[in-house]
Parts: structure tokens; C-alpha cells; sequence
């Protein structure tokens, strides 16, 4: 093994013993904020290069948005010389912009869309409202005293029920038995599967907020019978709102105030009369 030299050995004692005595010199508060300067220029360079990638994301969304604009209004408008490219336009891809793609996820998109605005406006038209009723009489109201049959026999005696069943959140069950009662004066086969489709989507479905109180027998004997459903389909459901209805909340309808104060609004009319 080779040996130094006098001379590189007393090179070598000096080089360090200057490394010795700089690293005595140096005071710690320098090398702390020597360290701390570096680490913020790291977190500086880091953060700078996150708003870029941001911004580049920001402008590829921006540009992405607006071919997609692009695109539908040339499908939307097509020139009478490019016929077939805006029939290929409304069958393009939704990431696909170049409208050669055969797929048809916006022909689908817009058929379920039209669907969806058909069940809406029927929706609207058919939801049971409060029923046109004049005035109920004094004896009329008297006999709702009597049974709960003769109540749901007369459309002033459901309003009034259904009034102080929307006091109780209650509402959705007189709204299930008015609409099982619609369901059962049509005739038309696709009409019949619209209206059952949308009661069972409002009262029957686990995942509706107005669904109604039904045991699992007849919750499994609608789900069996929604392939091809008719206008009884739901009739054991019914039959058990109405019993839930009378067992439950009429008792405590002839006890409410909104039956006491229309009883007695009504008996200081006559009495005036």
C-alpha cells in the first residue's frame, strides 16, 4: 500500500483542520436559516408548479368545452351540402369530436330524454290534486262521525282528511289511495303501465320519500306483477292503506281541530240562518 509524503500529509492536516474551524465558526442560527431558505424554495418551486398544472387543466376543460359546442351546433345546424356528417355528428361519442365514431350514447341520451319529459308532463297532469268539491253541509259532516266509509265516500270528506293528514306527514297515504283509484278507471294498455310505472316510483319504491307502509308479501307480489302490470295491480296495497287510514289516523281526525273547528263553523251558520 503506497504511503504519503510529509508533504501531503501536512496539506491533508491543514485542509481539515480549516473544515474544522469553519464549522466552528459557523453559528448555528446561520445554518438553521441557510436550511430554512432552502426548504421554502423547494415549497415556492412546488407551488408554482401546481398553478401551472392547474392552469393547464383549467385551459384543456376550457378547450374540451368548447369543441363540444362546436360540435352540437353543427349537428344541430347542419349546411345542406353536409347531411351526412351532421346524421354522423348526433351519433358521436361524448369524448369523441371528429364525428366518425359509430356509437349512439347521444342518440340514447336523447331518447331517454324525451321519455323522461313524456312521464314528466304526464306526471304533471295526472297528480292526484284536491278534488273540486262544494262546500260540505252540517248533516254531511255529522256523518263522518259515523264511519270512516261514509268520510271517503265524498270528495269534501277526503279533502278534509287529507288536510289534516298533511298535519300529521302523513299525506302520501290518501295520495296513493286517490291515484290507485285513478289507475283503476283506465282502459288504455299503455297508458295503464305509464300511470303504475310512476305509482310505484312515488309510493312503492324503498327509494321515494312518499313511500307508503307496506309489508313484504304484497310489496313482492307488485314487484312480480310490474312486467306486465293492469289496472288492479295495486289493489292488496290499497285495500292495506286504506285499513292503515282508518285504524290509525281517523281516530285521531275526529279529535283534530280541523274537524272540531269545521263542525263548528258550520253549526254557527245554521244557527244564523
Amino acid at each position: 500500500m503506497p504511503q504519503l509524503s510529509q508533504n501531503n500529509e501536512e496539506c491533508l492536516r491543514k485542509q481539515f483542520s480549516r473544515t474544522l474551524r469553519w464549522e466552528q465558526f459557523l453559528s448555528l442560527p446561520r445554518a438553521e436559516e441557510y436550511n430554512a431558505n432552502i426548504h421554502q424554495a423547494t415549497e415556492k418551486d412546488k407551488w408554482n408548479k401546481a398553478v401551472h398544472d392547474v392552469k393547464l387543466m383549467g385551459s384543456e376543460r376550457t378547450e374540451m368545452r368548447k369543441r363540444q359546442m362546436s360540435a352540437t351546433q353543427e349537428t344541430s345546424d347542419p349546411l345542406p351540402g353536409q347531411q351526412g356528417v351532421g346524421n354522423r355528428g348526433s351519433n358521436a361519442c361524448c369524448f369523441c369530436w371528429c364525428c366518425c365514431c359509430s356509437c349512439s350514447c347521444l342518440t340514447v341520451g336523447n331518447q331517454e330524454q324525451r321519455s323522461r319529459r313524456a312521464s314528466h308532463e304526464l306526471r304533471r297532469d295526472d297528480l292526484p290534486t284536491c278534488e273540486e268539491s262544494p262546500t260540505p253541509t252540517l248533516e254531511e259532516v255529522i256523518t263522518w262521525a259515523q264511519s270512516f266509509d261514509k268520510l271517503m265516500l265524498t270528495p269534501a270528506g277526503r279533502n278534509t282528511f287529507r288536510e289534516f293528514l298533511r298535519t300529521e306527514f302523513s299525506e302520501e297515504n290518501m295520495l296513493f289511495w286517490m291515484a290507485c283509484e285513478e289507475l283503476k278507471k283506465e282502459a288504455n294498455k299503455s297508458i295503464i303501465e305509464e300511470k303504475a310505472r310512476i305509482i310505484y316510483e312515488d309510493y312503492i319504491s324503498i327509494l321515494s320519500p312518499k313511500e307508503v307502509s307496506l309489508d313484504s308479501r304484497v310489496r313482492e307480489v307488485i314487484n312480480r306483477n310490474m312486467v306486465e302490470p293492469s289496472q288492479h295491480i295495486f289493489d292488496d296495497a290499497q285495500l292495506q292503506i286504506y285499513t292503515l287510514m282508518h285504524r290509525d289516523s281517523y281516530p285521531r281526525f275526529m279529535n283534530s281541530a280541523v274537524y272540531k273547528d269545521l263542525l263548528q263553523s258550520l253549526s254557527e251558520k245554521s244557527v244564523e240562518a
